[in-house]
């Protein structure tokens, strides 16, 4: 991608110039938005970012005549819902699909969900009735392209021209095989995977994580999968001598590590049905922890063929998807 994630950062530090300050209060309570989690300690920015952005869904929301949600989602005994004004109500986002923007990102909810991967869990309510899930994203962001497979080859090659062959499928919400040492041995998983044909009986893969209103979380990698990671990190070439010690332990840096290794063991795999592949951050511009993130992930990387980022402006900007879909996504989650 032509701008790599340092320069996204600083594109998201001009941009968060004009939405830095936060939402009043009173504007955060009129319209249910008011949550403690969206406080990032020591980050005025991104506690603005993760506000305006409830806030903004909220707003569209009433704008289109959604009933509120609830936390939580459905009632039950002795808990009296709390209204939310970023969710809609769980039935009606189910029988309407109104968390879709399209009736072909819809479709490819609906598909995706008649089918079941082993170990997979996928969080229902969140998609159906979250409007800050970055899955119902994912599903908003690439369901016309699910639906078109021609497009979705276009798409592909102006976004990562060097990817080799031509798109076949794209699936969601997807792992080659979930707690499967023959991969990773763990229950990761791809937003969006776009499988490439390369006519020579082998496959490759632009796998991607869609980000929205995520914040970064430290983490430890599980302690009993640690070989198998070591493994894959190890055989792939793509990190640098240091990177194993400051990745394998306690870290903000574990989810992309943890996909992008996912991705580098399907490369790896002893089919050799795999023979090409990149993972992908997608992330707003004005997620500035997300843009951090793949900053100082990517200077970990020996070789960073295997790995890129890009921002959501970036992809809806270079006309591939259609018109209608993204001045939809524009509207609903891009920040003024």
């Amino acid at each position: 991608m032509e701008a790599s994630c340092a320069v996204h950062l600083l594109r998201s530090r001009r941009i968060l110039g004009d939405v830095t300050d936060p939402p009043a209060p009173e504007e955060l309570e009129a319209a249910r938005c008011s949550e403690a989690s969206d406080v990032v300690a020591g980050s005025p920015a991104m506690t603005a970012f993760r506000q305006r952005t409830r806030l903004r869904q909220a707003r569209w929301r009433e704008a289109h005549g959604h009933p509120i949600g609830s936390q939580p989602y459905t009632p039950r005994p002795g808990i009296d819902p709390r209204p939310v004004g970023s969710r809609i109500a769980l039935d009606y986002g189910r029988r309407t699909g109104a968390n879709l923007l399209t009736e072909a990102a819809r479709e490819a909810a609906r598909r995706r969900l008649a089918v079941v991967e082993r170990e997979q869990s996928i969080d229902h309510q969140r998609l159906w009735a979250d409007l800050l899930s970055s899955e119902a994203l994912a599903f908003n962001l690439f369901g016309d392209l699910a639906a078109e497979p021609r497009r979705a080859d276009r798409a592909i090659h102006t976004w990562w021209p060097d990817a080799p062959g031509r798109v076949s499928e794209v699936r969601f919400l997807h792992s080659p095989g979930r707690l499967d040492p023959d991969w990773l041995n763990s229950l990761r998983q791809f937003d969006v995977a776009f499988v490439l044909d390369r006519g020579d009986g082998t496959h490759g893969i632009v796998a991607l994580d869609v980000t929205y209103h995520e914040r970064l979380k430290p983490e430890t990698p599980k302690p009993e999968n640690l070989w198998r990671l070591r493994g894959v990190h190890d055989r792939s070439g793509a990190f640098l001598p240091a990177a194993w010690d400051r990745l394998h332990v306690r870290s903000d840096l574990w989810s992309p590590w943890l996909e992008h290794l996912l991705l580098l063991s399907m490369l790896q795999h002893p089919s050799g049905a795999w023979t090409w592949g990149r993972y992908v951050v997608v992330h707003p511009a004005s997620n500035i922890e997300m843009a951090d993130m793949c900053a100082r992930y990517r200077a970990f990387l020996a070789d960073d063929a295997t790995f890129d980022s890009v921002s959501l402006e970036t992809l809806l900007s270079r006309g591939v998807l259609p018109a209608a879909t993204v001045r939809a996504i524009r509207e609903r989650y891009l920040l003024a």
